[in-house]
C-alpha cells in the first residue's frame, strides 16, 4: 500500500549539509628535490586561517563540475595553467573540527607535474602561490585546516607507488633523458638505485618512446624519450633496492 502523504523531493533535502571541497597536492621535482604546491591564505576579510599556507583547492561548484575529477582538474587549471597532468584521487578528510565555519568534507587528489618554464597563477583568494620543498615543510607542517596531515599521507602515497611504478617520468618535462629520470626516482624515494639495474628495468618495461638525440646532464649528446601512454604509470614486478 502506497504512503498517503510521500516525502518531497524538496523536503528530502531539506536538512543541514556539509561544505563540499576538492583539495589538489600539486608536485613537481625542482632543486634536486621534490616540491608541492601551496598557497597562501588570505590575510584581509573573515577567511579562515588567515596568513596560513595550505594547498591549493575550494569548493565544489555544481554548475561547472560534472564530478570531483572535474573539479580538481579546474583547481589544477586555476593555479598553474596545466589542464592534462597525472591526477590520481588520494582520499576524503571530513569532519566537524577541521574547518571552523563548519562540518565539511574534501576530497583530495595528487597530481604531477613537469615544473619547468611553470607560470603560477595565485587566484582571486590567495596572497601568494608558490613552490615548497616537501622533506623540509614536513618536519614542521603548520598548514591551515587538516593540510599537513592531508600532505603527509600523499608523499606517502607517491613514495610507496614509485617503488614499483613509473610515476616520476611524470614529474619530467619531455623529452627526458634515462640519467634525468632515475634522478627524479633518487629525488622522490630520497635515496639512490643502482644504475645499471635501473637502465634495465626502464628499457624493459617499454613504457618510453626515442624521441631523438637531446643534451644530457654532461651536457653530451644523449637519447632523449617520451611517454609512451600518458594515461596511467607502468607497473614493475618488483620493487627497487637500495644501491649498495
Amino acid at each position: 500500500m502506497a504512503e498517503k502523504n510521500p516525502p518531497s523531493p524538496q523536503g528530502a533535502l531539506d536538512f543541514p549539509r556539509p561544505f563540499t571541497t576538492v583539495d589538489v597536492v600539486i608536485f613537481t621535482v625542482a632543486d634536486d628535490a621534490l616540491q608541492v604546491l601551496l598557497v597562501q591564505r588570505p590575510t584581509a576579510g573573515s577567511e579562515p586561517f588567515p596568513g596560513l599556507w595550505a594547498l591549493p583547492g575550494g569548493f565544489v561548484d555544481v554548475r561547472q563540475d560534472a564530478d570531483l575529477l572535474a573539479c580538481a582538474r579546474r583547481k589544477l587549471l586555476d593555479k598553474t595553467g596545466v589542464d592534462s597532468p597525472y591526477l590520481e584521487q588520494l582520499g576524503s578528510w571530513g569532519g566537524a573540527a577541521r574547518d571552523p565555519r563548519g562540518w565539511s568534507a574534501t576530497h583530495v587528489y595528487f597530481a604531477l607535474i613537469p615544473g619547468h618554464d611553470l607560470i603560477l597563477a595565485k587566484g582571486a583568494n590567495a596572497a601568494d602561490v608558490s613552490w615548497f620543498a616537501v622533506d623540509e615543510l614536513l618536519r614542521e607542517p603548520a598548514l591551515a585546516f587538516d593540510h599537513g596531515e592531508i600532505l603527509r599521507a600523499a608523499v606517502e602515497r607517491l613514495r610507496g607507488k614509485v617503488e614499483y611504478t613509473s610515476l616520476p617520468a611524470f614529474l619530467l618535462p619531455e623529452p627526458f633523458t634515462l640519467p634525468q629520470l632515475q634522478q627524479a626516482y633518487e629525488v622522490v624515494l630520497g635515496r639512490p638505485v643502482d644504475k645499471s639495474g635501473f637502465r634495465t628495468r626502464m628499457m624493459a618495461a617499454g613504457f618510453l618512446v626515442e624521441a631523438g638525440q637531446v643534451e644530457g646532464t654532461s651536457r653530451r649528446p644523449a637519447m632523449g624519450y617520451r611517454l609512451a601512454d600518458r594515461s596511467a604509470p607502468v607497473v614493475f614486478p618488483r620493487t627497487f633496492s637500495p644501491r649498495g
